[in-house]
């Protein structure tokens, strides 16, 4: 007679570890400075968070169980990242239905306006990359299918420094990726995609890092090249893209 086994209930995501690591303010406001896509030493977090270096040892050892942080050590120093770009979209995207008081003005209050132009880990945010973003739609750069985006060829990708992955590698690993961006409530592209246009602006002096960190400043020619390349009418983009001004 064969033995009984008891019932299994199916594996299921663990939640409720998620939802106890980032349903703290001070581990949330750590893991908006994370956002940046540096890594941060416990000192900085905790000054970021405006609790003492012993404290955020704790909240930083919650959020590294729960796989959101990884912790590396170098030299004397040990430093805390987001555990990679997965995390920063999942943060994102629930930034975007996260009561106004939380995130959203945490973020607000503490860099201004760099909510309107901003990176988002490894790639552009804020209504500059929704518009971006939507030109790619409209040109067939982009395909929205099956909830992803997919990168058709074009010969405008290579002067925004883009150069789209063989069929192959595509197939294995998403070239571009929506996100939804928790300001404009709209898809941005993220992915590989995502980090190559915006690696591309910062190398060519199109943006410039501000000292509001994930801030960004579009510079005259990035505006210029914006709006030759892509067609993009900066003006009807939004009030808050800062601009630097032609020297």
């Amino acid at each position: 007679m064969t033995a009984s086994h008891p019932h299994r209930p199916p594996r299921t995501p663990r939640f409720d570890i998620l939802g106890q690591a980032i349903g703290d303010a001070s581990r949330t406001r750590m893991l908006c400075e994370l956002m940046e896509g540096r890594a941060f030493t416990n000192k900085e977090l905790a000054s970021a968070a405006g609790i003492t270096p012993q404290t955020a040892t704790a909240h930083l050892r919650l959020l590294c169980d729960a796989g959101l942080v990884v912790a590396e050590k170098r030299g004397r120093c040990v430093y805390h990242r987001l555990a990679g770009p997965e995390v920063a979209q999942a943060l994102e995207q629930l930034a975007a239905i996260a009561p106004m008081d939380s995130l959203y003005l945490a973020q607000r209050r503490k860099a201004g306006g760099l909510a309107e132009v901003r990176s988002c880990y490894d790639h552009l945010a804020g209504p500059l990359a929704v518009a971006m973003t939507e030109a790619f739609l409209n040109k067939g750069m982009l395909v929205e299918r099956d909830g992803g985006f997919h990168a058709a060829p074009s010969a405008v990708w290579e002067p925004l420094g883009v150069s789209l992955p063989d069929p192959d590698t595509a197939r294995r690993q998403p070239f571009a990726r929506p996100c939804l961006d928790w300001t404009e409530r709209r898809l941005h592209v993220a992915g590989p995609l995502g980090r190559q246009l915006l690696t591309h602006a910062l190398e060519r002096g199109w943006m410039q890092r501000c000292q509001h960190k994930r801030g960004l400043t579009l510079t005259a020619p990035g505006r210029m090249a914006l709006e030759q390349i892509l067609g993009l009418q900066m003006s009807e983009i939004g009030s808050g893209v800062q601009q630097q001004s032609p020297a």
